[in-house]
C-alpha cells in the first residue's frame, strides 16, 4: 500500500507538470506533446493487453474479462456522452467552449479516468512488483499531457489561471484517492486490475492513438511503436530482475 500510493504521489505530480506547461505552450512544447501522446499511447496499449488483461483473466476468469468491458465503456460514458467535447491534450477548438460549466463537465470526466489510475497502480503493485511497475511507467507517461488536457480546457471555458490549477490539482487527488480505497473497498480490491484495464484501454486507444492521427506525422507515427517496443523490453527486464 506504502509502496502504491508513493507511486501516486508522483504520477499526479506529473499531472500538476503539464498543468503548468500550458502557461508557456510554444510550438516546440506542442510538438513534444505529441510525441508523448503517441508514445505514451503505444506503451499503455502494450501495458492493458500484454500485461494487465491476462494477468486479470487468469485471476478472475470470465468475470474479468467482463469487467475489462465494463472498465472501457464507463470511460466513453463520462469522457464523450455524459460531457462536452475536447480533446485529450491542448484545447484549441474554442468554440466548443463556451461557459465555465463546460469546463467542469469535463473536468468531472476525467476525474474517473485519474481515479482508476490510482486503481491500477494499487492493483498492480497487488498482483506483483513487476507489474506495479510497469502499469506506473504507462500512467505517468500520459499524466502531463493529462494536466495539459484538462488546464487547457477550463481556460478556454473561461476559468482562472488558478482554476485551471486546481482543477489539475484534483486530478492527481483523484489517483491517490484510487489508491487509498482500493485497499478499503472490496470490489476494488478484486477486480480493479481488470477494470483499470479497460480503463487504460480505452484511454490510449480512443483518446491517445485518434490524437496521434489527426496530423500526418513520421515521428508521432513511429512513437506508437517505440512505446511498445519499449514495454515489452521494460517487462522482460523488470518482470526477470523483480522474479528471477
Amino acid at each position: 500500500m506504502s509502496t502504491a500510493l508513493w507511486y501516486a504521489l508522483a504520477a499526479a505530480a506529473a499531472n500538476l507538470i503539464g498543468g503548468f506547461v500550458i502557461t508557456a505552450a510554444s510550438a516546440a512544447g506542442r510538438a513534444t506533446q505529441r510525441f508523448l501522446i503517441a508514445f505514451g499511447a503505444g506503451f499503455m496499449i502494450a501495458t492493458a493487453l500484454v500485461g494487465m488483461i491476462p494477468h486479470a483473466v487468469d485471476e478472475g476468469g470470465e468475470a474479468a474479462a467482463a469487467a475489462v468491458l465494463v472498465g472501457y465503456l464507463l470511460v466513453h460514458l463520462t469522457q464523450h456522452v455524459l460531457v462536452a467535447h475536447f480533446h485529450f491534450g491542448e484545447e484549441t477548438h474554442h468554440e466548443h467552449m463556451v461557459s465555465r460549466w463546460v469546463g467542469i463537465t469535463a473536468l468531472l470526466g476525467l476525474l474517473l479516468h485519474t481515479f482508476f489510475d490510482g486503481v491500477a497502480i494499487a492493483s498492480g503493485f497487488h498482483a506483483g512488483e513487476w507489474l506495479g511497475l510497469l502499469v506506473f511507467i504507462a500512467i505517468l507517461l500520459h499524466k502531463v499531457p493529462e494536466g495539459v488536457t484538462v488546464a487547457s480546457i477550463m481556460l478556454a471555458s473561461g476559468n482562472s489561471a488558478r482554476r485551471a490549477i486546481g482543477a489539475v490539482a484534483l486530478l492527481g487527488v483523484s489517483t491517490v484517492a484510487g489508491v487509498v480505497l482500493t485497499e478499503h473497498v472490496r470490489i476494488l480490491a478484486t477486480t480493479g486490475l481488470a477494470l483499470s484495464a479497460g480503463v487504460t484501454l480505452y484511454v490510449a486507444a480512443s483518446n491517445l492513438v485518434p490524437e496521434v492521427q489527426k496530423k500526418r506525422s513520421l515521428s508521432t507515427s513511429v512513437a506508437v511503436f517505440l512505446g511498445a517496443g519499449l514495454f515489452y523490453v521494460t517487462y522482460l527486464l523488470v518482470r526477470g530482475y523483480v522474479e528471477p
